[in-house]
């Protein structure tokens, strides 16, 4: 498990980086913030592993998509259990909260508000978007494909819920995502009569 690694920081709150040893110090100050770290370091603590999807947030191509598609991937690895539709929804009661704590504590360690790398977010987002889908790859697939454009576009409110502050900042816009994507499906299913 990796520890916080405080610094003291100058009264401007920033925190000067010695990149040639990779280590970040600073000149004074009295506050401490935790020290910045590279993103694969993020992989030595369990909310590191959360907040990268599993590695997924170190993708080259489309971090979030490739987290998005992790999150399906965890789904029907769950799905194998059989577990009832209230069991589901519980999972991912559970789950917002951690991938929200992932997120802030990454985004601290990173040094910046929302970084590419962390998709908690997707996680968390993907995960309600697939309690409205029936188990058929035909829902699946369009729960990402929605889910996946909700994001991207960030329709009202989405953009407004990214300025929250840390790691809710970071995933509560998903999980709005997610519930348009619910809606959307609940129609579609009760359309089709499913």
């Amino acid at each position: 498990m990796i520890e916080d690694n405080l610094l003291p920081v100058q009264g401007d709150g920033s925190v000067e980086e010695n990149t040639a040893a990779g280590v970040s110090i600073a000149r004074s100050g009295l506050e401490a913030v935790p020290a910045r770290l590279p993103m694969v370091a993020l992989l030595r603590h369990p909310f590191g592993w959360l907040a990268l999807g599993f590695g997924a947030g170190l993708s080259r191509w489309a971090p979030g998509t490739v987290g998005s598609a992790v999150a399906v991937l965890l789904w029907l690895g769950f799905l194998t259990l059989s577990p009832a539709w209230t069991t589901q929804l519980g999972a991912v009661i559970l789950a917002i909260p951690l991938c929200i704590r992932a997120a802030g504590w990454a985004a601290r360690r990173l040094g910046r508000k929302d970084p590419g790398c962390i998709v908690s977010d997707e996680l968390a987002g993907q995960w309600i978007a697939l309690l409205a889908a029936p188990a058929t790859w035909p829902w699946w697939l369009a729960a990402f494909v929605l889910f996946r454009t909700f994001d991207i576009a960030k329709p009202w409110p989405m953009r407004r819920l990214e300025q929250l502050p840390g790691g809710v900042g970071i995933v509560v816009d998903d999980i709005a995502a997610g519930l348009y994507v619910v809606v959307i499906l609940v129609a579609a299913r009760a359309f089709a009569g499913i």
